[in-house]
């Protein structure tokens, strides 16, 4: 095994890394997270409105 072969497998990885990147970022899952995080700068800083957020966030995770 020579420093080429050690080239092409980081060459592989990288890709593979960003074919997962990519499906990560456009799959359908991932589009309702960006849209909310999209909109922060515009949400109210109402602490009532966040300790909502965060315990429907409790839920899905339970």
């Amino acid at each position: 095994m020579d420093i080429n072969d050690l080239r092409s497998i980081v060459t592989v990885l990288a890709f593979f890394s960003f074919v997962g990147i990519v499906w990560w970022a456009y799959g359908k899952g991932a589009r309702k997270g960006f849209d909310e995080a999209a909109n922060l700068p515009f949400a109210d800083d109402d602490a009532e409105v966040i300790n909502d957020h965060s315990r429907k966030e409790l839920r899905k995770t339970s």
